[in-house]
């Protein structure tokens, strides 16, 4: 069943007009919300804690920057753009004490409220504004008069206002210029984890560093072995982004599409998918979400581990002296 979606004749901006939007954190999507909103006529308050180094920036971009509870206490609208692991402490200590009945508690992901880190009192309203697009791309998209889609979902609905809200909200970041997808929590935090895990950034960086392995290990120059399997990888990705599969098998050489159509499935096959099923079932049964918050409480051990290890690979040494010979690289989108 196709995503409803929705545009902007289907927002009434009448329905955060005249509300008070407090942005709780002011990092790549704090800053992008905050700015865009504030663009388009919302009034805007940041809340920060007290020594905060995003106080000053959020003071010279023309906001109104106080603590989270006193934020909190402030604005009709709390939207938490605070990472994953501190949203649960700041919402019990500051954020939850100042909740009144009929306000909104919002987010841009949904893994607090689905894993139950956090779970509102049942007289506001809890929604979800999800940009698909990092902070800095929904500013960059907004500035050029266009906007980057959304995803939305409706938790909690106290007021009967809850989806007419967070549809105007949406707009007021530039979202409904592109569209705005319906989803629930559930959907959108598992499908959001497994795709960061099984490709993004957990398959994708496994799959160059073994093949990059592959190649030295077989006697080529590990600077040949960068570019092949690291630096071209982007040429890829900017085709499968611009058109999907069709247009990059298109753009490459027939070489390469019968290479890539006859050998890909014999690297990544059924034995691939089945630890893909894995990776999925401990993503929906929730054995993810625990180790994360135990890996959180307990200092990041793992965490720690694994990305220093990652950090020292062979491929990011020769990346790194070979990046330094295209300075042009910075200037590229």
């Amino acid at each position: 069943m196709a995503a409803k979606v929705y545009y902007d004749k289907d927002a009434d901006s009448s329905y955060i007009a005249d509300k008070t939007v407090a942005i709780i954190g002011y990092g790549s999507q704090g800053h992008a919300h905050a700015l865009n909103m504030k663009d388009n006529g919302v009034k805007v308050i940041i809340g920060l804690y007290e020594g905060s180094s995003s106080w000053s920036k959020a003071e010279s971009d023309g906001f109104e920057v106080m603590t989270t509870s006193e934020a909190t206490k402030n604005a009709d609208i709390i939207m938490m753009l605070l990472p994953d692991t501190s949203q649960a402490e700041v919402f019990k200590n500051e954020v939850e004490p100042n909740l009144t009945s009929g306000k909104s508690i919002a987010f841009a992901h949904g893994f607090t409220i689905h894993y139950q880190t956090i779970v509102p009192n049942s007289n506001i309203d809890v929604w979800m504004i999800a940009p698909k697009a990092p902070g800095h791309r929904v500013r960059a998209v907004f500035q050029q008069g266009n906007g980057v889609p959304s995803l939305i979902a409706v938790h909690q609905d106290y007021t009967g206002d809850a989806q007419n809200i967070a549809l105007a909200y949406a707009q007021a970041i530039g979202s409904m210029r592109a569209g705005v997808l319906e989803t629930t929590f559930k959907e959108e935090t598992e499908t959001d984890l497994f795709g960061e895990q099984a490709v993004l950034c957990g398959g994708v960086t496994s799959l160059v560093q073994s093949a990059y392995e592959t190649m030295v290990e077989a006697g080529y120059q590990p600077e040949s072995a960068y570019f092949e399997v690291m630096h071209e990888l982007k040429l890829i990705v900017d085709l499968l982004y611009e058109g999907g599969m069709e247009y990059m098998w298109y753009s490459v050489s027939d070489t390469a599409e019968y290479g890539g159509l006859t050998r890909g499935p014999r690297v990544v096959d059924e034995s691939v998918k089945e630890n893909m099923k894995k990776v999925m079932e401990e993503i929906q049964n929730g054995t993810f979400a625990r180790e994360w918050i135990t890996e959180n409480d307990e200092g990041r051990p793992t965490f720690h581990r694994t990305r220093k290890e990652n950090a020292s690979h062979p491929i990011e040494s020769i990346g790194k002296d070979l990046r330094g010979m295209m300075p042009w690289l910075k200037d590229t989108v």
